[in-house]
Order: structure tokens, then sequence, then C-alpha cells
């Protein structure tokens, strides 16, 4: 581990007033995990007990102890991809990258996992790599993938990536358009809503676009706080049946527009997210 490229990141999050979530990410980023002596120097520099970066470390999914290949492919096994054949298309990627879920190949190109969940049932078998999502892939596309991510993956920006697209979402109680065109975030109009935590209340708007997690908040949610949505205009609060896949908070529904809903995790920091086109 290189310690002057986690001082450098840990300079930069220090200046923008980060949380501990964005520079865990950097961090794993630059190095596929996150080393241990990072760990020390996180928890050194935020003053912060090194169990606390410890927890944050285990407690999300997305970030790993142990080393991982360059690309991270995410084959979802969860009910509505399984009925599609999804154990078909795990095994054919445990066929071509010669590894079983949890391993890296020995070139650390590929780390190859399995999930419950990546949140886009509609678009099943899905397959992730590297936040890309592949929807309905078949056998036979397995390897084009592969090969694609071999050759390099486009580095185009959020808009000209097909595998991210764009949402218009409504209340879920009174179906009023929570789209705002005078707010835009990834150059598409935000959702906005409000939000309450502790004894704080305001405004907060998401990116619009499926797969992106770009928020902007009136207020600083503390990472790890669940938060309570409603809609600005009937104010009902927007709360579902369904819990967290990943660490079991309320999930946050909202109308697609074409029909569907969209499911967005309250707790700040998990990016667990569902989608359910009709």
């Amino acid at each position: 581990m290189n310690r002057e490229v986690v001082q450098n990141i840990l300079d930069k999050h220090g200046k923008a007033g980060d949380g501990l979530i964005a520079i865990l990410e950097d961090i794993q980023a630059r190095f596929s995990y996150l080393p241990e002596e990072a760990l020390r120097m996180v928890a050194k520099a935020r003053n912060v007990p090194l169990v606390e970066v410890y927890g944050v470390a285990t407690f999300y999914k997305a970030f790993s102890l142990k080393p991982r290949g360059k690309h991270l492919v995410s084959a979802c096994l969860g009910t509505a991809c399984h009925v599609r054949g999804a154990p078909t298309i795990a095994n054919e990627l445990e066929n071509r990258l010669g590894i079983k879920p949890g391993g890296t190949t020995a070139d650390r190109e590929f780390t190859l996992e399995t999930v419950n969940c990546l949140g886009a049932c509609a678009l099943g078998p899905v397959v992730v790599v590297d936040g890309r999502y592949f929807p309905k892939v078949s056998k036979s596309k397995v390897k084009q993938i592969i090969d694609r991510v071999r050759e390099g993956l486009e580095a185009s920006d959020i808009k000209q990536d097909y595998h991210i697209f764009p949402v218009e979402v409504s209340c879920s109680r009174c179906n009023h358009a929570l789209m705002d065109p005078s707010y835009e975030i990834d150059g598409y109009p935000s959702i906005r809503v409000t939000i309450s935590f502790g004894q704080k209340h305001g405004w907060l708007r998401l990116s619009s676009m499926y797969g992106s997690y770009q928020v902007f908040s009136e207020h600083e949610i503390p990472l790890g706080t669940v938060a309570h949505f409603f809609c600005p205009h009937c104010h009902a609060e927007l709360i579902g049946a369904s819990s967290c896949p990943s660490c079991n908070a309320p999930m946050v529904p909202m109308i697609v527009r074409g029909g569907g809903v969209v499911q967005i995790c309250s707790r700040r920091g998990c990016k667990s997210h569902m989608l359910d086109l009709v």
C-alpha cells in the first residue's frame, strides 16, 4: 500500500468536508480493497475509533477487506432473475472466468460475486460490472460482456452510458410529479422530496438517473441516519411495505411514469435501490 496515495485522498476529502464513506470509496477505487494500514490512517486522520471505521467497512457490501480484481462482476440470483435463468448465467460466468463466487482470477482482472438483489428486477437476469448494468443477459451474452470489459468499458459520462437511464417519478400517494426541472442533476431534472431526521426538516434532491447516487440536501445527513421522506405536494410520508435487502431500513417508493415503481433505501450511505417496471 502506498501511504502517500492514502494521505492525498485524506487531504482531498478533508478540504471538502466529505464523510467517511466517500473516503473509503476513493481508497477502495485506488487499491481495489481497503488495506488495514489505510483504515488505521483514516481513523487517525478523522479522529475516530478504529472500530468505527471497521464497522463502516464491514457493514456495506460494496467494501472489501480482501484484495479484489480490477473488475468486480456481480450476478443477481434474486427471485425475479432466478426464474429467468440467472443460475445458468452465474454458471457461465464461473466457467468463462475459471473462478467460483468470491474468487479472483489469477491475473487479478476479475472478481466474481453473486448477490440476492441488484435492484432491477424487471431487467433480469442482470449482471453488473464496475457499476454498469447489463440487463436481460443470456448465456451467449456472457462472453460478449467479458470481452467488452477486457477491451475497456468506454469512459463516457453518465448521459452516454445506456446502462444508466433517466426515470420520471411521482408521489406514490397523490401521484403528483416529483420532478424539478429548475434543479438539474446529471443533466436531467432532479427528484424533489422533503425529509426529516432528528430535529431537522428540509428539502432533498436526488438524481433521476437510475444507477446514479448523486444527492443534494438542505441539511447534512449523518452517515447511517434513516430519514423520513415526504411528498412536497400532499405531504404524505413515502414509505413502502418492504425493507432494504442490504440494511433493513424502510424503502421509499415512487411511481415511475409509464408504469412501475422505483424504491430507494432511506438510510444515508446505503446504495440499495430497486426498479420494477410493468
